[in-house]
């Protein structure tokens, strides 16, 4: 049995107070039970003062003020004088400690803690590092082995987080890593996330990624705010930074790529450092190799090298003509906003006025024949139409324009009413004509009526004459 000497008998009142409360509501501090005579003979030893437990060669061999603690095995608190409620189970566990509420279970865990607080770690070597760094959890064999200052680290599983805070700078912090070498490698990164064996591997500086999966984001080392959900997802990924990937096998080729986002099983297989890719469903994008592209559907695989091109599946075949009392059409305008196009209900408009003259700007138009260039039609078929740039000096009010600002699209719905409004002028003007022309063809009616008349009464007039002249 091991005898240990306090050197001073008081503790700290706050520590005593939490102590005395604990044993109160077990039931054990003040119960008759407690001070009855050992129900155990012989009495266990190990138990000392100031509710120290110490058994094991030089266990909290010098203790002096701290309380609550327990040193189980062979150097377990060793240092410990005045760090209060550890526990120490296993040969040299927190042998330096003088920290308060670690836990260390195993061989040489927690063996260089010295001012650390509220550490558990489980498994021979874990966080056998840890001077200061608190709030740490380690549960496997040299989980956090290297961890020297950070804070707020969890590693479960064989050799998770080893490398964590290497170089002692204390800005590895906020890390979680649940499997076996998860986040093996991490050095300075902080505020990553690793689900699965291997995952986030070879990361050392990468801040604020999350990989669940075995062997997502296993290659990344300085890229941040990745995430990588499914086995192999995103597994080649080095430095890219912003990126999404869910699914087995999601953008695992990518390398140096950056804010895209796959998900589905074998999305964005193909690409290495495009950029700004979406890709939605099984195998969606598998092509993809440039830049701003979006691919949605199962299958939709995309074309290596384009860019900024979307493609959807089922849109071209799905057939729906624009008739019936619900017609309507999707429009796109220059910032990549859909809606719907159909709408002419006073209650979406204002500033109503006839068009009155504006409409005879068309007038001017020069409609053209012409072909698209090959990149855009490759069938080269002819089309007829306006130049946005030739109707934009016009009116500029009949044009679509690009977000710089440039000629693009012209708006020939607008045309369209302008037209009608110049068909609707000239028929006004056709009906006065007509109007005009029944007006003038009655009066001419009349006219012919009346010469008719006149001229009978003056057959008349030379008739009677003549029967007048002939008479003896």
């Amino acid at each position: 049995m091991k005898t240990i000497i306090l050197k001073n008998q008081r503790s700290d009142i706050r520590n005593q107070r939490s102590v005395l409360i604990f044993f109160a509501l077990c039931g054990f501090a003040l119960s008759p039970l407690a001070q009855a005579a050992p129900q155990v003979v012989p009495a266990p030893d190990g138990c000392y003062p100031n509710y120290t437990t110490a058994e094991g060669c030089n266990a909290l061999n010098f203790l002096t003020t701290g309380s609550g603690n327990t040193g189980i095995g062979w150097y377990s608190l060793f240092s410990t004088t005045i760090g209060n409620f550890n526990t120490g189970v296993g040969g040299g566990a927190l042998a330096l400690n003088n920290g308060d509420s670690n836990t260390a279970v195993g061989a040489a865990a927690l063996l260089l803690n010295t001012t650390g607080t509220e550490n558990t770690a489980i498994g021979t070597n874990a966080m056998i590092h840890n001077d200061t760094g608190s709030q740490n959890t380690a549960l496997g064999t040299g989980a956090l082995f290297f961890n020297v200052d950070s804070n707020s680290n969890t590693a479960v599983g064989y050799s998770a987080l080893i490398g964590n805070d290497m170089t002692g700078n204390g800005v590895a912090n906020f890390n979680t890593a649940v499997g076996a070498q998860a986040l093996e490698n991490n050095n300075d990164g902080e505020s990553n996330t690793a689900v699965g064996s291997g995952a986030l591997n070879a990361n050392t500086n990468g801040n604020s990624n999350v990989a669940a999966g075995g062997g997502a984001l296993r290659s990344n080392t300085i890229g941040d705010s990745n995430t990588a959900v499914g086995l192999a997802a995103l597994r080649d990924s080095t430095t890219g930074v912003y990126n999404t990937a869910l699914g087995r096998g999601a953008a695992s080729n990518n390398t140096g790529g950056n804010s895209n986002t796959a998900l589905g099983v074998g999305t964005l297989q193909a690409n290495e450092t495009g950029s700004d890719n979406t890709a939605l469903g099984r195998s969606a994008g598998f092509a993809i190799t440039g830049n701003g592209n979006v691919c949605i559907g199962e299958g939709v695989l995309g074309v290596a090298g384009e860019n900024d091109t979307t493609r959807i599946r089922n849109i071209y075949d799905t057939v729906q003509p624009q008739v019936g009392t619900n017609p309507d059409l999707v429009t796109v305008n220059s910032s990549g906003r859909l809606g719907r196009a159909n709408v002419s209900s006073r209650r979406y408009k204002h500033d109503i006025q006839a068009m009155d003259k504006v409409s005879e700007a068309i007038y001017a138009l020069k409609p053209v024949s012409f072909r698209y260039k090959k990149e855009y039609d490759p069938t080269q078929t002819i089309a007829f139409g306006l130049i946005a740039e030739e109707v934009a000096k016009v009116d500029p009010d009949l044009v679509g324009r690009n977000p710089e600002g440039q000629p693009e699209s012209v708006r020939y719905e607008q045309i369209n009413a302008m037209l009608l409004n110049e068909f609707l002028k000239e028929h006004c003007r056709v009906q006065e004509l007509e109007s005009t022309v029944v007006n003038l063809t009655a009066v001419m009616k009349e006219q012919a009526s009346q010469i008719q008349r006149v001229n009978a009464q003056l057959k008349l007039s030379k008739l009677a004459s003549e029967v007048v002249v002939s008479k003896p």
